[in-house]
């Protein structure tokens, strides 16, 4: 994307016609960048620390658990994630905090 710089947006409109206008270009720029093997995976953290800005770090860990799911419930879970354009992982974590927070406004309600 040497020839192709991404300008500062005045509203959310005029950044969604840029991209939309420079569609071709940035999809042959995806593909040459495969090619020569420098598409990378990573998020906000990767990108700050390659340009050495710290990325602050929560102050207490999140535990992470293991729950067996039903494979057709993760399927499912895979393809409502993908329309609304989240990892299913992060789908679930969404769906289960909503959840308990129905259930505890029931609680709440109902004392």
């Amino acid at each position: 994307m040497a020839d192709l710089k991404i300008p500062k947006f005045a509203t959310e409109a005029e950044e969604a016609k840029w991209w939309y206008d420079n569609r071709d270009k940035l999809s042959d720029e995806f593909e040459k960048a495969a090619k020569e093997g420098r598409l990378r995976r990573g998020g906000v953290q990767r990108l700050l620390a390659e340009r050495g800005i710290p990325f602050p770090q929560p102050q207490q860990p999140i535990p992470s658990t293991t729950i067996r799911l039903d494979p057709e419930d993760i399927a499912k879970a895979r393809v409502q994630a993908a329309q609304r354009g989240l990892r299913y992982q992060t789908y679930l974590k969404m769906i289960i905090h909503e959840a308990l927070r129905n259930e505890e406004k029931k609680v709440q309600a109902s004392s």
